[in-house]
């Protein structure tokens, strides 16, 4: 049966990455036979530049009816005086919201290879297989705000935090379920000791573990974990954690591997899900051949596996990844004197070789 992926490439490097990826999935699907189809679509910046808007109803429409969703980077300069309501990011949270996306995951492993990029020390990072499963669609960068009010005299803007028993019960689930297919362990991460929204997070979790006897539970304060990664980030195995703590550590934990342009991430929904690395639309390299893509093959690979469940494919193309670095292919984000140095078509090309 037909599997159909929508593409979105949005801006910036956009367009060169998800290229690339695209052209890993077919060499995979030649491989095992996965009758995949694409269908490319427009979001941020370059749909408000041709429809008035960063998330056409239409794109959006062609996401909630595909098998998965791989999606690139939004935002630029270009529109930094766009109205906030019409800013290009606003594509990305109307597609989270859009296809109740609740769930992201970002794994960070750093291949061997790559050990001596990390701006920690090689026996610190050596080893570091991690999962953070951040919660996507609440908190405070879904509640109500005011840009601007006055009070007493004096302006202020506000942002409003909350969460509710069922969504904090949802993406600890899925963070147990993760740890029972990995090393059987959840690091639940909140800041209880100042906050309500936290102290309800951490019951709820402490309630949800009962059904997961088997996976140990710890908890962290999100300073504490912030400080851990950094000192010890093999002790992880899946942190749990909020939208906005989930938002931080995650670009923290992504430089353990010296390159923000490695990291993939899934958006998990009940329906459909959608795939893009984690790095931006970096508009300054933007057409010139050079943008690391194998955050967005990594990205598809999740597509692969949590998506389309084809898990042989997954492996090969995370392998191929691996076998390319290790034989010495290096973007301009990682190259050094005595590597091979490679553009964005001949990264892509080294990993299909090796595929």
């Amino acid at each position: 049966m037909t599997k159909k992926i929508t593409v979105i490439p949005g801006d910036g490097i956009g367009k060169e990455i998800t290229e690339a990826a695209v052209a890993v999935l077919k060499k995979a699907d030649g491989k095992f036979g996965l009758s995949l189809e694409y269908d490319y679509h427009d979001a941020g910046g370059t749909a408000y530049d041709k429809f008035g808007t960063p998330l056409p109803e239409e794109t959006l429409a062609a996401a909630k009816a595909s098998d998965g969703v791989l999606f690139g980077a939004v935002g630029g300069d270009k529109w930094d005086s766009v109205e906030p309501t019409l800013r290009p990011e606003k594509a990305i949270l109307g597609l989270r919201k859009g296809l109740g996306l609740y769930a992201n995951l970002r794994p960070v492993k750093v291949a061997d290879a790559l050990v001596q990029y990390s701006p920690l020390k090689p026996e610190l990072v050596k080893g570091v297989d991690l999962v953070i499963v951040r919660e996507l669609i609440g908190g405070i960068y879904f509640g109500d705000r005011c840009e601007s009010e006055m009070k007493d005299g004096a302006e202020r803007a506000w942002d409003l935090e909350n969460y509710s028993v069922p969504e904090v019960d949802r993406i600890a689930r899925l963070a147990f379920e993760t740890a029972k297919l990995r090393r059987g362990k959840v690091t639940s991460v909140d800041k209880s000791n100042v906050l309500a929204t936290s102290r309800l997070w951490r019951r709820t979790v402490e309630k949800v573990h009962e059904d997961y006897k088997d996976v140990a539970l710890d908890h962290l304060y999100v300073d504490n974990c912030a400080m851990q990664l950094a000192v010890r980030p093999t002790q992880f195995d899946v942190i749990c954690t909020g939208n906005l703590f989930g938002d931080i550590l995650s670009d923290e934990a992504a430089v353990i591997g010296g390159s923000i342009g490695m990291m993939p991430s899934a958006s998990i929904g009940e329906q459909t899900s959608l795939f893009e690395p984690i790095h931006g639309s970096a508009p300054d390299i933007a057409g010139k051949g050079i943008a690391n893509p194998i955050g967005t093959i990594l990205s598809a690979a999740m597509l692969l596996r949590y998506s389309l469940k084809e898990e042989k494919a997954a492996a090969a193309v995370e392998a191929a990844c691996d076998k390319a670095l290790a034989d010495g292919f290096r973007t301009p984000d990682l190259w050094t004197e005595g590597f091979k140095k490679a553009n964005t078509e001949s990264m892509t090309q080294a990993i299909l070789d090796r595929l």
